[in-house]
């Protein structure tokens, strides 16, 4: 079969061939097949399948059902790479090597020779391509992938930029236990192996540098190294810790990245930051208790949503008002007028009822420009 200038056959490998010499590690790599198979390229996602899709892997093995075929790439220099496969690959090594029980109490070492024979001697039906470009290869992955987990945007994005600088990166960002993982996961959503660690890094320094994620890492892809985006990494979070030094767990999550590009070269007093936090914290008027960082590095009242007036607060006022605005003096309909607070929130005034007025909406659109 030729696609391009790939040829690509097909051939039977056995799981005890697969599994030969199979080392996973940091510092190493991921390989098997004599060292010869490269299981983890960098183009590829982190191992993500869970204890039971591993099992039914291991079990379709040992039932002698058919499991889905693999794609090699050969190197030309008689190596290979995965291009597809590696989740089952993964599964099927991590199996031979005893990190895992099929049925939580009989690992590899435990079967009877002949069973163990059985998963060993399985034949794998691999494709395996020779020669084409780089692009028609990772284009194939992407084709390839569509029938399989579907890939999240960032990993989309490792596929047309692999290389030196991704490799370098995914170690800092997207390994299990990783050093963004380890130093920052408490002020980070996602997972680290689903990318979403290296994602968060690239939306910052793509938005420092007024450019999108894809624009940088092009830039970047054949670096050696990607220092710039790990040092930069950290001194969002040695800014955060010195800004706002009590962790709460409102801080997770939160786009601190975005904040330290627009507010990182301020002069904020941490302590009198922290009085202002204890106060909106245990303010009944602030629905959005993460919104108090952003409220406080640019004033604006919208990311605290604060607590309007109810219907009843709002009618109440209304008939009170004889149908009129507080303002103009007026009568308009109930659907006309606005519910505004008679003394601002941030001079201290509540929602409450006798804080409360009518205005319309002519009137409450002109405060609000003043």
């Amino acid at each position: 079969m030729k696609i391009g200038t790939m040829k690509i056959e097909l051939h039977e490998i056995t799981v005890r061939e697969v599994v030969k010499g199979y080392v996973d590690n940091s510092a190493e790599g991921c390989f098997g097949y004599g060292g010869k198979l490269n299981i983890r390229p960098p183009y590829q996602r982190e191992f993500v399948y869970k204890i039971e899709q591993r099992r039914a892997v291991i079990e379709s093995i040992q039932k002698n059902f058919p499991l889905n075929v693999m794609y090699w790439v050969a190197n030309g220099d008689g190596t290979y790479e995965l291009l597809d496969g590696q989740q089952r690959t993964l599964s099927i090594c991590q199996y031979i090597n005893g990190d895992f029980a099929v049925d939580k109490s009989r690992y590899f070492k435990n079967l009877l020779e002949d069973e163990k024979n059985i998963i060993l001697d399985y034949k794998l039906m691999i494709y395996i391509c020779n020669g084409g470009t780089d692009r028609e290869k990772l284009d194939w992955f992407r084709i390839v992938n569509i029938a399989g987990m579907e890939l999240t945007a960032q990993e989309n994005r490792n596929i047309v930029y692999t290389g030196a600088w991704l490799t370098a990166a995914k170690k800092f960002f997207s390994k299990k236990d990783c050093a963004a993982q380890k130093n920052y996961k408490e002020y980070l959503k996602g997972k680290a192996i689903q990318q979403d660690y290296l994602e968060t890094a690239l939306k910052w320094i793509a938005d420092r540098e007024g450019i999108s994620i894809e624009e940088y890492m092009a830039r970047h892809q054949h670096d050696t190294h990607c220092n710039e985006l790990w040092i930069y990494f950290q001194n969002i979070f040695a800014w955060v810790k010195a800004t706002f030094p009590n962790y709460r767990k409102e801080m997770r999550g939160l786009a601190w990245g975005i904040f330290y590009n627009k507010h990182g070269k301020k002069f904020l007093d941490a302590d009198d930051l922290e009085k202002k936090i204890v106060e909106l914290m245990i303010d009944d008027d602030v629905t959005k208790n993460s919104g108090v960082y952003e409220y406080l590095l640019d004033g604006n009242e919208k990311h605290l949503s604060i607590r309007k007036f109810s219907p009843k607060m709002k009618r109440a006022t209304y008939e009170r008002q004889n149908h009129k605005c507080a303002k103009c003096g007026k009568e308009f309909e109930f659907k006309e007028m606005d519910a505004d607070h008679i003394k601002a929130w941030s001079a201290g005034g509540k929602t409450t009822s006798e804080n409360c007025q009518m205005l319309c909406k002519a009137c409450n659109r002109a405060k609000g420009k003043k």
